[in-house]
């Protein structure tokens, strides 16, 4: 979701912008940068050395992110947490922010936390936004996968029925590559990553 900045280098300011953009390092940026670099935009990711800024995002988006999270709450298990935009450090050049995630509970370890690591989710889940769709329809899964993390659902709006519809995939360890497990509307019900059942109908956002 949103812009990128890339490894290469940026024009400079004009004297009445007043904005002075970090000039990208010749091998891109890493996590430690992601987290040192000063006034970056809140919610930006690392993906392959680029910065991605948030661009702003459309009313389903963020009525979808809650909806999830308040369902995936109702039922967690003791253990295990469920948090919303947090860094999830996959190597030194990859740190994106999932929508959602559910992680183990142990991870959590102060407040001030501002990342996680692959190891520590069970469940990363993307929101679909038209600025990401290539993004998270298919560099982040495959990232997510190949950094291990079991469980990703890709959330969006249906072009053809204008509904949420939410889509599970599970990680075959062997291939590192989630496989599709369900096509969800209206409702979620799984036993992965834990028993759950969630309204994800149309009536159910529009009551948030």
């Amino acid at each position: 979701m949103g812009g990128i900045m890339t490894a290469e280098p940026l024009a400079e300011p004009t004297a009445a912008s007043g904005c002075r953009w970090p000039v990208p390092p010749q091998d891109g940026y890493t996590v430690d940068d992601l987290f040192t670099l000063p006034d970056l935009p809140p919610h930006t990711e690392l993906i392959d050395g680029s910065l991605v800024f948030v661009s702003p995002q459309r009313i389903f988006h963020s009525l979808m992110i809650d909806l999830l999270v308040t369902g995936l709450r109702g039922s967690v298990p003791e253990g295990l947490k469920v948090l919303r935009e947090m860094t999830v450090v996959l190597d030194r050049r990859n740190g994106p922010e999932p929508d959602v995630c559910v992680v183990h509970a142990r991870s959590v370890t102060s407040r001030e936390q501002t990342r996680f690591e692959a190891a520590d989710v069970l469940l990363a889940v993307e929101v679909v936004s038209p600025d990401s769709e290539a993004r998270d329809h298919d560099t982040k899964p495959r990232k997510y996968a190949a950094a291990g993390i079991p469980h990703f659902w890709l959330a969006e709006m249906s072009a053809e029925h204008r509904q949420p519809v939410v889509r599970t995939y599970e990680l075959d360890p062997v291939t590192k590559t989630y496989e599709p497990t369900g096509t969800h509307r209206d409702q979620l019900k799984l036993t992965v990553p834990y028993d759950l059942s969630l309204d994800i109908s149309s009536a159910a956002l529009d009551a948030l």
